[in-house]
């Protein structure tokens, strides 16, 4: 008998709508920085209920950028979590900053508000708070402490397109709006929507104005404005600035996407049920819980292997693929790479090196079929009854 195919852990959205973007723009003849973008920032921000956007290159452009225009640089501590991908501290390195890593909590893998004030120091210079895999996290502490402490929010929404937080005291929110001072996505093929890859920066105008300029190298003339310009006019470059425009083609693209977003974030939210359910009360299992000031968009939906399950993650995840489905290991810490080994770690991270050593992601996206998904939970309880 044939074997069947492979259950992916994720596959992109796009169909002939995207194909008919992408096409129109590349006969247009402008295929860069152009007014696909400007369109692209205006509807992006009107989904979020954020006041201005900018698109950019790339998710970890849109982290480099946020903390640029901020400020923040050498000699300056970021409060941060190791538990993400490394984009997340990479970008504080990029402005030659430290970041300070603190642990995460276990059911949402996202920073632990009660360990903030022993992360505090005189260099402190903002809080870069992760809502990783889509899940929010604790904004109504985390602001609140910050408030206190009179220090700027990033809040790295990588993955958190379609996910809703509710602070002070009101009703939930879109993640991005932003509650934070800014608040930065990606658009790689693995989050809710894609252009390829991509990301964006949301938040008040003048940030977003500075940000604009320097991702195109800090020229003081936007190509629309030299385009709209009745005579000849001369840019100019006050500061080194990055090449991390994102390109009208892609754009085109990502505004298709948009219109697609409240179904695919329906889709999630019932894939993601249907696991919590089939899931609950099992022995050796934890899951991950959205908690009472957030909603999740479900970008991954992961299981935790518990202390006393007797199969390790990487027999589950062999096991799952000899029966026909992917998966991916927990999210990463990036103090275990070689890349940070020379960071001293101030505090213990044991939820984070457990929740990389012991959580699996499993399939989800919009198109995964129900017998599918029946699929991945028959053959996840073969692996776990071993």
């Amino acid at each position: 008998m044939d074997a069947l195919p492979l259950i992916p852990v994720a596959r992109p959205t796009l169909g002939e709508e995207e194909a008919a973007a992408a096409r129109r723009v590349i006969l247009s003849g402008w295929v860069v920085q152009g007014p696909e973008v400007a369109a692209f920032e205006e509807e992006f921000a009107a989904r979020v209920g954020a006041p201005a956007a900018a698109a950019c290159s790339r998710g970890t452009a849109a982290l480099h950028l946020a903390l640029l225009a901020l400020g923040v640089g050498p000699g300056d501590e970021v409060i941060t979590v190791s538990h993400s991908f490394i984009a997340t501290a990479n970008a504080v390195r990029y402005v030659g900053a430290t970041p300070v890593f603190v642990d995460v909590e276990l059911h949402t893998g996202n920073l632990n508000p009660e360990l903030l004030s022993a992360a505090l120091s005189p260099r402190t210079r903002a809080i870069l708070a992760v809502h990783q895999l889509g899940m929010p996290c604790d904004l109504p502490r985390i602001l609140a402490f910050a408030r206190e402490h009179g220090l700027p929010v990033i809040e790295d929404a990588a993955c958190a397109l379609g996910s809703e937080v509710a602070v002070d005291g009101g009703g939930f929110q879109p993640v991005g709006r932003p509650h934070g001072l800014l608040a930065t996505f990606s658009f790689h093929p693995r989050k809710v929507i894609t252009t390829g890859d991509g990301g964006m920066v949301t938040g008040p105008p003048e940030l977003i104005g500075r940000i604009r300029r320097l991702r195109t190298h800090a020229m003081s003339l936007s190509t629309a404005e030299r385009h709209r310009a009745a005579g000849v006019v001369f840019e100019e470059y006050p500061e080194v600035g990055l090449n991390y425009r994102l390109t009208d083609i892609q754009a085109a693209v990502g505004r298709e996407q948009l219109k697609r977003l409240p179904e695919m974030l329906a889709a999630r939210r019932r894939l993601a049920a249907r696991y919590l359910e089939a899931l609950k009360g099992h022995p050796w299992l934890l899951l991950p819980r959205e908690p009472a000031y957030g909603r999740s968009n479900w970008q991954s939906f992961w299981i935790i292997l518990a202390p006393e399950c007797p199969v390790s993650q990487r027999q589950v995840m062999e096991g799952l693929k000899a029966r026909g489905v992917d998966s991916r290991r927990g999210v990463m810490c990036a103090h275990r790479e070689g890349a940070y080994r020379d960071l001293p770690l101030r505090f213990p991270l044991p939820v984070s090196e457990y929740l990389q050593d012991h959580a699996i992601i499993l399939p989800l996206f919009p198109e995964l079929q129900a017998a599918e998904q029946a699929r991945v939970l028959e053959a996840l309880k073969e692996v776990l009854a071993g």
